[in-house]
């Protein structure tokens, strides 16, 4: 059965707390699983939350600031002591690509499993599979930073309506599927187009155009928002977004889910960030992250 799903492993900005780990993200889709930013702690929150190595077949980077990146060492050991029966991708900005080098060889262990490095160093697509396309935006931070999307193709929804009043059914439902017509008669005249799921990951950055163009029309948005909006110039300031600002981007990008992450510590009430949020105008849906959270994908329209 296909599970669609967003499982959050971490959800702490810089510093861990008692009650948020660093930075962890799997997102479930269909049969394939796709870590973002494995901060300190990660391997540990993945076997609290269920995630085994196996369940890996992406590991998408935003960008080499520990609390985004420490955890690369012992999930990649963790992956070759499994021994991953399967290839693993990593996507990274190529201006840290000594970093990885770093944190995959940052001790000694034995290599049963490729891991194939696919660094970014611009915008556009860097993944094509038959269930989704995964592409890059550049963000802002001081650091070089890129944000996530992946999109699902469009396909076709069968309207029985129109397909009884063509006189189409049974086999031939499958046949004008496949080849487009069936006596005369248009896929498109009996079908309408079925838009493909959406879902952006958008870590630390300030508001800039990455950030609208990874929102866009999206079904399930993370985003950081490490300040609250009284600290909106030490946002500005570190490179990061506030809980008012993230949520007018969902608000005009349409988004439907908005989940909020990346905490600063300084702050020990999250209800206040929701607070914000619905204060700037977002009417969707909300999750305030929390650890070992799983939110599933809206489902389809």
């Amino acid at each position: 059965m296909s599970v669609r799903e967003l499982v959050v492993l971490g959800t702490a900005s810089q510093v861990p707390t008692r009650h948020r780990n660093h930075n962890g993200y799997l997102l479930r889709w269909d049969g394939e699983g796709i870590l973002f930013d494995p901060g300190e702690g990660t391997q540990r929150q993945m076997l609290r939350a269920g995630v085994a190595a196996h369940d890996l077949n992406r590991i998408c980077v935003t960008h080499f600031h520990g609390d985004h990146s420490l955890g690369l060492a012992g999930v990649i050991q963790r992956i070759n002591l499994d021994r991953v029966p399967h290839e693993i991708t990593a996507h990274y900005p190529l201006s840290g690509q000594r970093f990885f080098d770093r944190l995959r060889y940052a001790t000694a262990y034995r290599e049963t499993v490729g891991i194939t490095e696919s660094p970014v160093a611009a915008d556009g697509a860097i993944a094509t599979t038959g269930n989704y396309t995964l592409e890059t935006r550049r963000l802002s931070h001081p650091v070089e930073s890129y944000g996530y999307r992946l999109t699902e193709p469009d396909g076709r929804r069968m309207l029985p309506d129109r397909l009884a009043a063509h006189g189409i059914k049974g086999p031939d439902v499958g046949r004008i599927q496949r080849e487009g017509t069936v006596d005369g008669v248009s896929l498109d005249e009996v079908s309408e187009v079925r838009h493909g799921q959406r879902f952006a990951f958008v870590m630390d950055t300030r508001l800039c155009d990455g950030v609208h163009a990874l929102a866009e029309g999206c079904d399930l948005l993370v985003i950081e928002s490490t300040f609250l909006d009284e600290d909106e110039q030490l946002a500005v300031d570190h490179g990061h977004l506030t809980a008012g600002q993230a949520a007018r981007v969902a608000r005009d990008a349409g988004v439907r889910h908005l989940v909020l992450t990346h905490f600063s510590q300084r702050y020990s009430e999250p209800e206040e960030f929701e607070r914000q949020a619905r204060a700037a105008g977002f009417e969707g849906e909300l999750t305030v992250a929390h650890d070992l959270l799983r939110v599933p994908v809206p489902k389809r329209r």
